[in-house]
Order: structure tokens, then sequence, then C-alpha cells
């Protein structure tokens, strides 16, 4: 979840950045929660490293979305209001992601007897 809001950050930063260009269109990631539960392997082991076991889905099923609302007279499609408001969202989720990376951690060392 954590790697997914950090590619989706990216991704809204360059648009933004990109506001000023001529037909520049932006682009985002779906939603984790549509990556997770369309992914044919959702709830088979995946790899996430070239060095981990062996398994048969890639570890990375994102795609790019294209999503031009309305352009402006040089074509260019950023809308900076919808761009913080993914901003924000984004920060939330990167935020969930690292509130259960935590309490997991605490969870193991809790059971390691180191609290």
């Amino acid at each position: 979840m954590a790697t997914h809001a950090a590619r989706r950050q990216s991704l809204v930063a360059q648009n933004m950045a990109n506001a000023d260009t001529p037909g520049y269109v932006p682009r985002d990631l779906p939603k984790f929660q549509d990556v997770v539960s369309t992914s044919s392997a959702a709830n088979s082991m995946r790899r996430s490293r070239a060095g981990h076991f062996e398994a048969t889905a890639p570890a990375d099923n994102f795609r790019t979305l294209s999503e031009p609302n309305q352009t402006s007279p040089n074509g260019n499609a950023v809308s900076l209001e919808e761009e913080m408001m993914k901003a924000v969202n984004i920060k939330l989720q990167n935020d969930r992601a690292l509130a259960i990376y935590k309490s997991s951690l605490n969870v193991l060392r809790a059971s390691l007897g180191r609290v």
C-alpha cells in the first residue's frame, strides 16, 4: 500500500509540475483497492523481488490511466484542484499503510517480549 501511494504521489507531482505544459494529459494509477481486488493472484502469494520464491504473477500490476476531463485552450488537461485533492487522499493512504506497518511491528515486538 505504501509503495502504491508513493508511485501515485510521484504521478500527481508530475501532473502538477506539467500544469502549464501545452497538450499534457494528466496520469494516475488505479486505486489500491481496485488493484488488489482485480488482481488474478489476489489471494495467492506473490514475490516482491527477483531473488524470492518462484511465482507466476508479476510483482507489479500497476497501470497508468489517462483521465483527460476538460482541456484548456493550449490542450492541457491538468486541474490543480483535482491534483491537490488526490495528493491529500494519497497522504491519507500512506499514513494508513505506515500505521499498519507500525502495528505489525508492535505485534512482533510483543511476541518476542520486547515491548
